[in-house]
């Protein structure tokens, strides 16, 4: 079987045939090529008869359900080989359904790979040159998950929507409380954790400083330093007013995705041992792991290798050379969700006693932060593509698990064989 064509390879055949330094051999018979938009689709059917002779259609259609319902009989009665459409947005996502429901899997392509033939400029050249390039084989379709999938994606991203408001909010109320003179944060590592929360919501109700200072708990600053630092320099009514919406604001978001991630979980029951097994990697958790799934899925033959995933994704090197020089290796784009989840699960990852911290430090040295947490997320999602394909869990060698295991949870052992007198108390 012959390795598939790169994009770049793509890119530039399409160029030459645009300036007619080529000529096509066609592979498939019957393709439809459709020019999506908003309200209207193009669309351009090329048929091979028996006797080698090519014809053409060109359809209209409009941007309703009666016209997707009518643009997938159409299709469905013409019997193509391939049914090809660009990633506009997201107005292919209604044609593809309506198609899917008629058993055609229509493919998704990159516009960045068909870009238009130079000069006259119409939709119906556009659906025609989308025909012609899939007829020819010269066009790679897309990853799209099946349908349940997709739906599930709707949770998640949106999910990734609400931690990006809150994370804004939460930065608010920081700067509120600086704002007021309250320096709550320089002894609190997290003034949203249970600690922090209660003080500076018990500070805005305005209660008494000793009850403010009860909330405390089992931090390590003393009453004596909290003391000091939540005494407002200037806090007045505007402010308590400001801080009591944002305080609402960030409790009602955390409720919102809390809502969210029982969702997501509720429908990825199915992929409960995939769920397990990418969370023995160092930096992911259980909604890290759902987010990224109904992302790329568990199958990772349709996307064939670790590298075209990497490419998928927008998080791998890119090549741009010239005269033996390499000039760039600036990542492309690509799937920005999960683009952003690895990040994330590689900053995790880095604070973290594992392999993948060293790897992180090894490459800070030369690298700086930005590009050594993009390179560790290359390494970790092709990690994340073997443990998919073989479905073995994360073993990391410079980690003893049984030792970190009895490490963690000694103490309480020896607590309750105490308690339960298997072991006399110390003196």
């Amino acid at each position: 079987m012959a390795a598939p064509l790169g994009d770049s390879t793509i890119r530039m055949i399409v160029l030459l045939l645009k300036e007619g330094f080529m000529d096509i051999t066609p592979i498939h018979k019957r393709v439809i090529g459709l020019d999506v938009h908003q309200n209207k689709i193009s669309a351009c059917a090329i048929a091979e008869q028996a006797d080698g002779t090519v014809t053409v259609e060109h359809r209209e259609f409009g941007g309703f359900k009666r016209d997707r319902k009518a643009l997938a009989q159409w299709v469905s009665a013409f019997a193509p080989d391939v049914v090809v459409m660009e990633s506009t947005g997201i107005y292919w996502k209604s044609p593809y359904a309506a198609l899917e429901k008629v058993g055609i899997a229509a493919w998704v392509v990159n516009a960045r790979h068909v870009k238009t033939v130079p000069g006259r400029k119409t939709d119906v050249a556009d659906a025609q040159w989308l025909a012609i390039l899939a007829r020819a084989g010269l066009v790679r379709a897309s990853f799209i998950p099946p349908a349940d999938v997709r739906h599930l994606r709707l949770i998640a991203r949106q999910r990734q929507k609400l931690g990006g408001m809150l994370a804004s909010e939460k930065n608010r109320l920081h700067k509120l409380l600086a704002d007021a003179g309250i320096r709550l944060n320089v002894l609190v590592s997290d003034i949203h954790g249970q600690a922090g929360r209660a003080m500076v919501k018990a500070l805005i109700a305005g209660k008494p400083m000793s009850e403010i200072l009860d909330c405390a708990g089992r931090l390590r600053a003393t009453r004596a330093e909290l003391f000091e630092a939540l005494q407002p320099e200037e806090l007045s009514a505007k402010h308590l007013f400001v801080l009591t919406e944002v305080m609402s604001h960030i409790e009602f978001l955390e409720t919102m995705m809390a809502r969210f991630e029982r969702e997501l979980l509720d429908g990825l029951q199915a992929w409960q041992p995939q769920l397990v097994l990418l969370q023995t990697i160092p930096g992911i958790d259980t909604i890290g792991a759902a987010m990224l799934l109904v992302e790329i899925g568990t199958d990772m033959a349709s996307f064939g290798s670790a590298q075209r995933l990497a490419s998928w994704v927008g998080i791998c090197p890119g090549n741009n050379e010239s005269a033996g020089k390499r000039k760039s290796g600036r990542t492309r784009k690509g799937n920005a969700w999960v683009r952003r989840l690895l990040c994330e699960f590689a900053q995790a990852a880095a604070r973290s006693r594992c392999a993948l911290k060293d790897k992180f430090a090894a490459l800070s040295i030369r690298k700086g932060h930005k590009k050594s947490i993009v390179a560790l997320a290359h390494k970790m999602l092709r990690i994340i593509y073997a443990m998919l394909t073989d479905g073995t869990p994360y073993q990391d060698r410079t980690v003893d698990y049984e030792a970190l295991v009895v490490q963690r949870n000694a103490p309480r052992w020896i607590k309750m064989l105490v308690k339960h007198g298997f072991i006399p108390a110390a003196a």
